[in-house]
This record gives C-alpha cells, sequence and structure tokens, in this order.
C-alpha cells in the first residue's frame, strides 16, 4: 500500500485534537502509509499555532497556506482556492479534518468536490443555533464525510436523526483529552501561580465568541459581570485578538483583580486551567477540558454543542445577568459535580481512531 493521510488543520483548537490521532497511526506503522499536516494559516499568531506545534509535538506541516484573518466569505474562498490546488497536487487516499473551524468546512467542501475521501473527528456535535457559524461548518462537514468520529453518544443520534448512515459512525471519545492527559505530568500550576502573582484560589476567562465580542452593548454586559466575579477572586484573562477592540470598549481594562494578557500556548494555558477554582468562558474546548479535570466551568453561552459537559461535567450555562450568583454556587463549599465523566473520555480516542483508520484502508487496498 502507498498512501497519505493529509491532516488539516487551521486554528487552536483543531492541533490538540489532531496530535493524538497522528501519534496514534504512527505507533500503528501501518506499511506504505505516511501522514503529512497541512496549516492553513486561519491562526497565523505564534500564540496562536506555532507554539502549539512545540507543546503537542506535531511535526512541521508540509504546506501553510497562510490565509489569515477576514470576513467569512473572503476566508472560505482563500481556504477553498489553496486547499483545491494542494489536494489536486498531492491525491492523499485520505483527508482528516477537525472541530467547525472555516479551515474544516472548506476542506470538507474541496474534498467532496474532487471525490477525495475525508473524515471528521468531532462530528455529530450540535448547538440547534443557526446563527453560530460553526453549527454551519458542523452540519456541512458531517453531511459530507466519508468518515465521521464522534466525542460522545448523543453525537451518534443526532447523525441518525440528519440521516447519515451509522455504518460511517464511530464513537470513539475524544482526542482533545488525549492531549491533555498526555499532557498533565508537564502541567505546573504553581509556576502559573508565580507568573501571575495569583494565590492559591485564583479564576481564568476567556472571551472571544461573536456573540459576546462583536457588539458593544451585549460586551458590556458581560465585562461587569466577568468585573464582579473577578472581586471574588482574581482572575487571568488571556485575550484573543478577536474582540479586543469592543471588549475595550465595552469597558475590559486590566485591575489588580483582572489581568488581561496575551494568549498563552497549550502547556501555560492548560497549566493555569489546572490549578484554577473557577473558569468563565464562551470556548467550546474549554468547556470539554474543565470537565475533564474537574474544574468548575460557566459558559457564558445560551447553548452548547457539549450538553455532556453539563450533564456528565463541571460545566453550566449561563447570562451575564445569572453569572455572579453561579460563580458564588460553584465556588462554595456545597457544590458537587457528576462522579463520573463521559464515556470513552479516557485518554485512547487516538488509538481507537487509528484502528478504525487501519481497517479502513485496509478495505480499500
Amino acid at each position: 500500500m502507498d498512501a497519505e493521510i493529509l491532516h488539516v488543520l487551521g486554528a487552536r483548537p483543531n492541533f490538540p485534537k489532531a496530535a493524538p490521532v497522528i501519534r496514534a497511526l504512527d505507533a500503528l506503522a501501518i506499511p506504505g502509509l505516511t501522514q503529512q499536516i497541512v496549516h492553513t494559516g486561519q491562526h497565523y499568531d505564534a500564540l496562536m499555532s506555532d507554539v502549539f506545534f512545540a507543546d503537542l509535538g506535531l511535526p512541521e506541516p508540509v504546506a501553510n497556506l497562510g490565509v489569515g484573518s477576514g470576513s467569512h466569505g473572503k476566508q472560505t474562498g482563500a481556504l477553498l482556492a489553496g486547499l483545491e490546488d494542494l489536494i489536486a497536487e498531492r491525491r492523499p487516499e485520505l483527508v482528516l479534518v477537525y472541530g467547525d473551524v472555516n479551515s474544516t468546512l472548506a476542506a470538507a467542501l474541496v474534498c467532496s468536490k474532487m471525490g477525495v475521501p475525508f473524515g471528521h473527528v468531532e462530528a455529530g456535535l450540535r448547538s440547534f443555533d443557526r446563527t453560530m457559524p460553526e453549527e454551519i461548518n458542523r452540519i456541512v462537514t458531517d453531511s459530507l464525510a466519508d468518515l465521521l468520529f464522534a466525542t460522545s453518544p448523543e453525537a451518534i443520534g443526532l447523525l441518525g436523526q440528519e440521516g447519515i448512515s451509522p455504518d460511517k459512525v464511530h464513537l470513539v471519545g475524544n482526542p482533545m483529552i488525549d492531549s491533555l492527559f498526555a499532557a498533565l505530568p508537564k502541567l505546573d500550576a504553581a509556576a502559573m501561580r508565580a507568573r501571575f502573582s495569583l494565590p492559591e484560589r485564583y479564576g481564568v476567562a476567556t472571551l472571544h465568541r461573536p456573540g459576546n465580542v462583536d457588539d458593544v452593548a451585549s460586551a458590556r454586559e458581560l465585562v461587569e459581570a466577568v468585573n464582579e466575579v473577578s472581586r471574588m477572586l482574581p482572575i487571568v484573562l488571556p485575550l484573543h485578538p478577536r474582540g479586543r477592540a469592543t471588549l475595550a470598549e465595552a469597558g475590559l481594562v486590566a485591575t489588580p483583580d483582572l489581568q488581561i494578557v496575551d494568549p498563552l500556548g497549550y502547556l501555560d494555558f492548560m497549566s493555569l486551567v489546572r490549578g484554577a477554582a473557577l473558569v468563565l468562558t464562551d470556548s467550546g474546548g474549554v468547556q470539554e477540558e474543565t470537565t475533564a479535570l474537574k474544574v468548575p466551568c460557566l459558559t457564558a453561552r445560551p447553548n452548547t454543542e457539549r450538553p455532556i459537559t453539563t450533564t456528565h461535567g463541571t460545566n453550566k450555562l449561563v447570562t451575564p445577568a445569572t453569572m455572579v450568583a453561579a460563580a458564588k454556587e460553584a465556588l462554595s463549599a456545597e457544590a458537587e459535580w457528576p462522579p463520573e465523566g463521559p464515556p470513552l473520555w479516557d485518554g485512547q480516542a487516538g488509538p481507537r481512531i487509528a484502528h478504525v483508520l487501519k481497517r479502513w484502508l485496509a478495505a480499500r487496498h
């Protein structure tokens, strides 16, 4: 067999999902199989991508398309053109896409039109909110994929309701949690406390969703809530470039209780989260990571495509109006969390995906 698997990665949430799959495929040592990474450059800042390659031990990409930022249409158009040329040149046996970013959607469209099989890692997540661009990306990608790797049981049911053949769908667990568990020995919360002069009890916040940071009025309510929570315990906020100006206009400023810092690398950020007493976020991945670490998480969104983090984890959906009360409850000694985490979030999702791919490749050859 002479075959190449191409991993298309575009933004920082993709990297910890791909790393365990790449490692597991390497470990199988399938004769004639090679793997390559394509970095689309959707996240192009060194703090948003390059440091993740180093922290996760990912190999250098075979290509970096350097599409950069822009509107959804312009960014997706640039991705379509760049990926079409690259896939036409390399003709991989299979393309793997991850998550729900625009790079994922573009690769799905290109592969489908060019007749190149592709698999979707993290299939079947739904928020049922089509105002979220990621929801559109998820629906379209899953409808076109040849292989769908689901992180939770409810995802299997949702894909079935959408008419996707069960033969294509595999419940494998969550490869992002594989990366987290593999990194645990390297996580050093004490070092991060020292770096940011934090006490034992502190919080972490992340804000970047369009619904939270694109409108000053909406952002102002959220900023006021975060500021009030910061008066309960000091908070570190690594701030994504997206929405920085809007949040500043809405009143987000550094205070003795709220440190606003540049985005952190994977190991630094997860070290900070691991030691936190509370996390405020609007990120999908952070909902999962806090669940695995059993760190209380308040998600400032009206919905989540990861409901298993609220039923089997430490996550709770909040609004700006309910965030402060929810924070007090989460920080109280009486707060309780489910004793068992989500099924198959055991650090073995990468090997499960690799074995599915091995069988799929064998059937083709």
